[in-house]
């Protein structure tokens, strides 16, 4: 196990094939996965293949992570930096069991995150992206510092992007 960070209430640390299970039940939640445009696993089987196949953290030096319990050393959901090539920008994303919803949890693991983007990454500008409905994902991104860029279109529903910018970055 590769821890990467800490918070208070958490820690934070690569993905593995051992987390198949939670990751299976994670995307299993409709609401859980109702504004990512991602569907649900098949089966636990087909969670381990992907989080085997995960390439993140080899090709990039960082990615999604698990975000587990300090006090129950459990695994609540993911959260963590994905480079896309695409755009060539590094984006800050969540994801965490429906029950743990509204504890904070993301907005804790974010900001460490996003600390660890611009301080040992060395990255210059983070984004973060969420369907325009999605009001908690968007009141996360606000939270923890970044501010709306534009409007755009992601798989067809409407999204916005975020962003923050290290000279516009304090230890929040």
């Amino acid at each position: 196990m590769k821890k990467i960070l800490e918070t208070d209430r958490l820690i934070l640390r690569e993905l593995n094939s051992g987390d198949a299970e939670d990751f299976y039940r994670l995307n299993i939640n409709p609401n859980v996965i109702k504004y990512t445009g991602n569907s649900a696993f098949q089966s636990v089987e087909e969670a381990k293949e992907f989080l085997e196949n995960y390439k993140d953290y080899k090709l990039n030096g960082y990615g999604r992570w698990a975000v587990i319990t300090k006090k129950k050393n459990e695994f609540i959901g993911w959260c963590g930096l994905k480079f896309g090539e695409m755009e060539n920008e590094t984006d800050i994303g969540f994801r965490f069991f429906e029950e743990v919803w509204d504890k904070g949890y993301a907005t804790e693991s974010a900001k460490a995150c996003l600390n660890y983007g611009f301080e040992k990454l060395k990255l210059k500008r983070i984004i973060g992206r969420a369907m325009k409905e999605n009001m908690g994902s968007i009141r996360v991104l606000e939270k923890i510092g970044l501010e709306y860029e534009q409007d755009t279109d992601f798989d067809g529903k409407s999204a916005v992007i975020y962003k923050i910018e290290k000279n516009h970055h304090s230890n929040l």
